[in-house]
C-alpha cells in the first residue's frame, strides 16, 4: 500500500466510496477530530502502565476507528453504512467500566479542575478532545435517515466516552496517591 497518493495536494480528499470533498468539509472535520482523539487515547495506552486499563483503551481505539470509518463514508446518495458497526453493548461496556472505577473512588462533592498528575492531566485533554468530537458530530447534518440509528449510536458512544475519560482521570490521580484538584 502506497502511503502517498498526491490526491490531496490540491486540498481535497476521498470519502469511502470515492467522492472527493474539500479537506475543510464538515464531514472531514468530524473524522479528523475522531482521529485526533484516537491518538490521545494511544498516548494514554503508551503511558498508563495499568494492563487492564491499556486493554480497555485499546478496545476504545478500535471502536473509534469504526466510528471514524462511519463518518468517512459517502452518504451523498442517502444509502446506509454497509460495514460492520458497533453495537449498543459497546456503550454499555463503557457504562459498566465507569461504574466499576467510580466505586473505588472517593465520592465527588465538588467540581474538579483538569490537571493533577501528568497522566490525569493528559486524560483530561483527551476528555476535552472527546467533547469537541461530540460537538462536531452534532454539527454535521449529512447522515441520511437510513444511517440515523448508526449515527445515534456513535453519538451515544462518544458522549459516554467523555464520561469514562473523566472518571479515568480521577482514577489515575488517585492511583498516583493524590486527591482530586477541587475548584
Amino acid at each position: 500500500m502506497k502511503i502517498y497518493t498526491r490526491g490531496g495536494d490540491k486540498g481535497t480528499t476521498s470519502l469511502i466510496g470515492g467522492k472527493r470533498v474539500g479537506k475543510s468539509d464538515p464531514q472531514v472535520e468530524v473524522y479528523g477530530q475522531i482521529d485526533e482523539l484516537n491518538a490521545w487515547i494511544g498516548l494514554l495506552v503508551a503511558e498508563s502502565g495499568f494492563p487492564d486499563v491499556c486493554r480497555f483503551l485499546t478496545d476504545i481505539q478500535q471502536d473509534l476507528f469504526k466510528i471514524g470509518g462511519f463518518y468517512s463514508f459517502d452518504f451523498s446518495e442517502g444509502k446506509p453504512y454497509p460495514y460492520h458497526f458497533m453495537e449498543e453493548a459497546s456503550v454499555e461496556r463503557l457504562e459498566k467500566e465507569i461504574d466499576r472505577m467510580q466505586a473505588g473512588l472517593p465520592e465527588l462533592k465538588a467540581f474538579i479542575l483538569p490537571g493533577g498528575c501528568p497522566l490525569a492531566a493528559r486524560t483530561h485533554v483527551a476528555r476535552t478532545v472527546c467533547r469537541r468530537v461530540e460537538r462536531c458530530m452534532d454539527g454535521f447534518g449529512g447522515i441520511p435517515e437510513a444511517a440515523q440509528v448508526q449515527g445515534s449510536l456513535a453519538k451515544a458512544y462518544i458522549n459516554r466516552l467523555s464520561d469514562y475519560l473523566f472518571v479515568l482521570a480521577r482514577f489515575f490521580q488517585h492511583q498516583s496517591g493524590l486527591a482530586d484538584v477541587l475548584l
